[in-house]
């Protein structure tokens, strides 16, 4: 199977020269070769294959412009290709159609191939080889076995570059176990089980709000372009890459916790777009970071043959008695966080019962298929 590994690099001087260098004329390739399909298609009703924008690449824009062979020549290949994918997605699965690049833009990256050892990792020494770069210091914090297939180097807003390896390796996935869960995802408790744990929901906007506002309102105040505007934007991109890290960090921890001691998880399907327009609760919506989870919860559950299911968004699991099966519809007021089932008896906390009733789908859809 395919992994990727990520490593923060240390480059020097000319090394990030040479990788801005890259950054810029993998933007000006990507602008140049959409301008030429959109160009030929209206003029000449030509839709261009990436084998045909390669060629123009190498054949005319090469020619034209002799900077660009100046950097690796895999990288400008991926942004041609990085085209044809756009307008593939855009025609099969309707997203939005290509856009030029904007050299405005914080966050850089571009993908190089592996060929003839050009990228090599050294784990004893902590550097990275890659194409026209050479050695680079690194931070080669885990290692692996395996056949490297390609690199791609990117640059986040705070100014770090780092490196994310691809690497083809063999996965032994966790022992099968005969747990089962089912997962309420919330605002006050991030996560409910249908065993009863809760997870804290770390609220970290809110935590870091004040000092995000405070820093803001410094880079208000620069000049725009400035040495002290630059200095001053890498210190907010810093405090949303702590908040990131973080959040990223802890829903980690969360979903190896659940793929590790769990057979079958059940959640919801939630439509995160649809609930982030409720603007008293966007915020905090977003803050969660629910789509994150359950992206996390999928790929580990199909890395080690467990099994994930979402229940359909307009499944009952608040209303249900888990029990007996009666419908209270006092529980659409989110206020009401416990109630007594008037039919048999039965004590329900809010989220317990939901997730207990989420679990008791999905193990009925799973019976069906």
């Amino acid at each position: 199977m395919l992994k990727a590994y990520k490593y923060r690099i240390y480059p020097n001087k000319k090394q990030q020269e040479l990788i801005q260098k890259t950054f810029g004329c993998c933007r000006f390739v990507y602008n140049q070769i959409l301008f030429y399909k959109i160009y030929k298609y209206k003029n000449e009703n030509i839709s261009l294959s990436k084998i045909d924008c390669n060629n123009y690449c190498n054949q005319v824009l090469k020619k034209k412009y002799e900077w660009l062979k100046e950097v690796d020549k895999y990288s400008l290949t991926n942004a041609i290709y990085n085209i044809d994918s756009a307008y593939h997605k855009f025609f099969k699965e309707h997203t939005g159609y290509p856009k030029f690049k904007s050299k405005h833009d914080n966050r850089k990256s571009y993908k190089t191939n592996f060929s003839n050892n050009n990228i090599e990792v050294s784990f004893e020494k902590n550097k990275i080889k890659l194409p026209k770069l050479k050695w680079l210091k690194a931070k080669v914090h885990r290692e692996f076995e395996g056949i490297i297939k390609s690199a791609t180097i990117s640059q986040i807003p705070s100014e770090k570059y780092f490196v994310s390896i691809l690497v083809e390796t063999e996965h032994i996935p966790m022992k099968v176990i005969t747990g089962t869960i089912g997962i309420d995802l919330g605002i006050k408790d991030l996560i409910i089980t249908s065993e009863g744990k809760k997870y804290d929901n770390k609220k970290l906007i809110k935590k870091y709000e004040e000092k995000l506002a405070k820093e803001q309102r410094k880079l208000s105040h620069k000049v725009k372009g400035s040495k002290n505007w630059n200095k001053q934007r890498i210190k907010v991109a810093r405090i949303h890459e702590k908040i990131s890290n973080t959040r990223n960090d802890y829903l980690h921890k969360i979903s190896h916790q659940l793929v590790s001691e769990n057979q079958v998880i059940v959640t919801e399907d939630l439509a995160v777009n649809n609930m982030v327009k409720n603007h008293y609760l966007a915020k905090v919506i977003s803050d969660c970071g629910w789509y994150k989870l359950t992206r996390q919860l999928q790929y580990k559950s199909d890395w080690n043959d467990r099994q994930y299911i979402k229940i359909g968004r307009f499944t009952k699991s608040s209303q249900l008695c888990n029990v007996c099966g009666y419908t209270n519809t006092e529980t659409k007021n989110l206020a009401v966080r416990e109630w007594i089932c008037p039919q048999c008896g039965t004590f329900h906390d809010r989220d317990i019962n939901a997730a207990i009733n989420i679990l008791n789908e999905g193990l009925r859809l799973l019976n069906v298929t």
